[in-house]
């Protein structure tokens, strides 16, 4: 056994004190869909539901036991980490200090509080991320706390190994293939450094949203590089520089093996497993499931375990999640339309749509012309073939039109 190895287990092992071990489950609704044995470790079921405070633990523990005289932690999250830090502070009786961004949503605050049981103090500042980042660690100099960071710290990667160390242990024996969420990249540096050591002929595969792929781009560099722009859809994974410390682990992946997610197909994976399932992740949680369709042939007949590393969704934002979902799908389309201003025009408009075709949005953006008005237009649809014939019609029957769904510009500002 490595020297990882034995550590992860003893990490594991600490664990049990804290929480029992999240469930592996079989999906038989997965499983026959792609005609494979698919099991999901519910990280979202973990105490803060998500796996970072296993990280958080582990490093927590690691210091109390090496510097029994530290008593203050610091740490820059808006997220599941500032969860996984409190719970930690709350169980080693330490105080604690988050700094989140001035945009973080009262929900997280709240929660992060909670966990916290009067050990945390919570410090909004910053727009953005790295300014929240630079104020945390000011701070954290100047009174000579430590800075628990979230994923590039090698106690936290592994803590985090211990995810890998529980699905050896439940399923018995090593599975065919491994697919996990990859964002600063302690869990994919825990789990790979673990089974390569125990089971190296298990498989991996890594997945990163599209509009944050900080380890697709390090690969094709050599070294972490900092990505210009990120999209924050997928806020527990959009990271825009995979760790000094976690990428040599992954340095020698095939770039093949590393799979991009559009945030807005990741929405139809979360819908349909809430709708079939009754699982709530959060869009991070839902990558590995997400990239299922294009390993369909892959998986075929293999033992496949999906990490569903999280369930922190705040359900005020499921209209969106909805929204981007249908729009990915083709199943809702948005249009500028030059409705004729005369008697009787909307209900000729009204007659070419279908009877599965349903007006989601009508707005008049401009009505000062003469003969024209400008209409904003959404419509939704239960097949997008159906756009189709919809669109034969106004075509034939002179509406002009401009269908503006994939123009970002355009559907930031009026959608």
């Amino acid at each position: 056994m490595s020297d990882f190895a034995a550590r992860a287990r003893n990490a594991t092992r600490a664990l049990r004190g804290l929480f029992p071990e999240t469930p592996l489950q079989r999906n038989d609704y997965l499983s026959a869909r792609y005609g494979a044995d698919i099991w999901l470790k519910r990280e979202d079921l973990a105490p803060v539901r998500s796996y970072k405070l296993r990280g958080a633990f582990t490093a927590m523990r690691r210091m109390r036991a090496t510097r029994p005289e530290q008593r203050e932690f610091v740490c820059a999250s808006a997220g599941n980490h500032a969860q996984g830090m409190a719970f930690a502070c709350r169980h080693f009786g330490v105080n604690g200090t988050v700094f989140m961004p001035v945009t973080t949503p009262r929900q997280k605050i709240d929660k992060t509080r909670a966990f916290g049981g009067g050990r945390i103090e919570i410090v909004l500042t910053g727009d953005h991320f790295d300014q929240t980042l630079a104020a945390a660690r000011e701070f954290c100099a100047a009174r000579r706390a430590h800075f628990l960071a979230p994923f590039d710290d090698p106690d936290v990667i592994e803590g985090q190994a211990s995810v890998a160390v529980e699905i050896m242990e439940q399923l018995g024996h090593a599975p065919d293939l491994v697919i996990l969420p990859v964002g600063g990249g302690g869990l994919a540096a825990g789990v790979v450094s673990f089974l390569r050591e125990v089971a190296p002929d298990a498989a991996l595969r890594f997945v990163e949203p599209a509009g944050g792929a900080s380890l697709t781009e390090a690969l094709r560099a050599g070294h972490p590089v900092t990505l210009n722009r990120i999209n924050s859809f997928v806020d527990g994974a959009a990271v825009a520089r995979i760790g000094d410390l976690t990428f040599p682990v992954l340095a020698h992946t095939d770039p093949a093996h590393v799979l991009l997610a559009p945030e807005d197909r990741v929405c139809g994976t979360m819908l349909d497993l809430l709708n079939v399932e009754g699982i709530v992740l959060e869009p991070a949680g839902a990558l590995s499931v997400d990239v299922l369709p294009d390993l369909a042939e892959t998986i075929r007949g293999r033992t496949v375990v999906c990490i569903t590393s999280g369930g922190n969704f705040d359900f005020e934002r499921l209209p969106e999640v909805r929204e981007r979902a249908q729009r990915f799908r083709g199943q809702k389309k948005y249009f500028i339309l030059r409705m004729p201003q005369r008697p009787g025009a909307l209900r000729d408009f009204l007659n070419l749509l279908g009877p599965e075709d349903d007006i989601a949005r009508f707005e008049y953006l401009k009505k000062n012309a003469r003969n024209f008005g400008s209409v904003l237009l959404g419509i939704e649809t239960t097949d997008p073939q159906n756009f189709v014939t919809l669109l034969a019609r106004m075509d034939e029957a002179g509406f002009v039109y401009r269908d503006f769904t994939e123009d970002e510009t355009l559907a930031e500002f009026l959608i």
